[in-house]
């Protein structure tokens, strides 16, 4: 097998490992935990590799072609990179990198609203490609400048975060006091010492901060002033209305993040939505829920013709892509991963990581027998 990338770290597990050892502690933790005791997080994980294909072997070899249309646009491969806040605190400049690399490769980029780099800059990046999911504010003249920072910068899919009505309980970001920048502790501080290259890097490109929302927000926030601001300033809890007001404005292709049930699916459909990302905040948010698996099949089989149906949460590695189409997924974003690559190989990292999904996805699809990735349902073991 051809490997063009660094062959000391060929598995995503690899990248995850360096990045543990590379950034701090409070950053590692706010990157890889879940909420609570984690629960969901894993079970995002185990339930998706629960899931089996089916090898055909005694017939031609495929010609393996990644490619997958969505929403007009022919993008290289079914995946992409999800939405990710605090991503500048994670690596210096990570949003950046993973804007480029997800430009250079042809796979949609997800701009948080809460991440490290700004609406307009993205947008530079990625020659407009950008897809942007909004947190939604709760003040409508916010909610409009945004659409409209939006608009001229050329964005052509909005995602609406619906699974953010309350902020996660996160113990270990909680303890690690997780502001931006980071409450300098005498444990953070000890922690930054220790990880010269991360503190280097943060010197060089600046203290990361929440960019989007730069010019609405008070100065020099501590942990307690930023949750206080996000609180006052973001309504998470969405509803018909508030989808309706959007959907008005806004001419793109819109698109639902975070759905679960086929309450949430059956309002998408009704409100003229383009699409819904079945979700769980990849168990960021409720331990007590399903996994993101469990909840895409039943919406799969009721609403397929009806609403393009995606997913995140649990997906770490190409045969997980591979797993979560053949369930019925039309497409597949994925979030820690690609951070974990950016940890572990700062610049290089985005680049790395996508060959390696591209490269484990092909070789699932070749040892199946399957061409194309509309295909993989044929391949499900029922």
């Amino acid at each position: 097998m051809s490997w063009p990338y660094n062959k000391s770290y060929p598995s995503i597990e690899d990248l995850r490992n360096k990045a543990k050892r590379r950034i701090p502690r409070f950053a590692f933790e706010y990157l890889d935990g879940g909420c609570n005791e984690d629960i969901n997080l894993h079970k995002n994980i185990n339930d998706l590799r629960k899931v089996e294909l089916v090898p055909v072997y005694l017939k031609p070899a495929p010609a393996v072609n990644l490619q997958t249309e969505l929403f007009g646009h022919v993008y290289d491969a079914p995946f992409g990179v999800a939405p990710i806040g605090l991503q500048g605190l994670i690596w210096p400049n990570a949003t950046e990198i993973l804007a480029k690399a997800a430009n250079s490769h042809n796979i949609p980029f997800i701009l948080s609203t809460v991440t490290t780099s700004s609406i307009e800059h993205v947008s530079e990046l990625t020659e407009g490609k950008a897809w942007f999911q909004l947190y939604h504010p709760a003040e409508d003249a916010l909610r409009d400048d945004i659409i409209q920072r939006l608009k001229e910068s050329k964005y052509d899919v909005l995602v609406l975060l619906c699974d953010v009505p309350s902020f996660g309980f996160r113990p270990r970001d909680i303890r690690n006091g997780l502001a931006m920048p980071p409450n300098m502790t005498l444990n953070n501080i000890l922690q930054i010492m220790g990880k010269p290259r991360w503190a280097l890097n943060t010197l060089v490109h600046g203290t990361p901060e929440f960019a989007t929302l730069k010019k609405y927000m008070p100065k020099g926030l501590n942990m307690k002033g930023l949750g206080q601001f996000m609180d006052k300033t973001f309504s998470g809890r969405l509803n018909k209305e508030k989808i309706s007001a959007i959907r008005d404005q806004w001419k793109g292709k819109l698109v639902l993040k975070g759905v679960a049930s086929e309450a949430d699916a059956e309002l998408a459909v009704q409100l003229g939505l383009d699409g819904i990302i079945v979700s769980n905040h990849g168990g960021r948010q409720i331990d007590a829920g399903e996994s993101a698996i469990h909840s895409l099949v039943p919406l799969e089989k009721k609403y397929k013709h009806k609403i393009k149906i995606m997913m995140d949460s649990g997906i770490r590695s190409g045969p997980d892509v591979a797993r979560a189409l053949a369930s019925g997924a039309e497409f597949t974003f994925l979030g820690r991963s690609f951070m974990y690559g950016v940890a572990a190989l700062g610049e290089k990292g985005g680049d790395h990581t996508i060959a390696i999904l591209k490269t484990q996805l092909q070789q699932v699809m070749n040892q199946v027998g399957c061409a194309s990735t509309n295909d993989l349902v044929n391949y499900l073991k029922v």
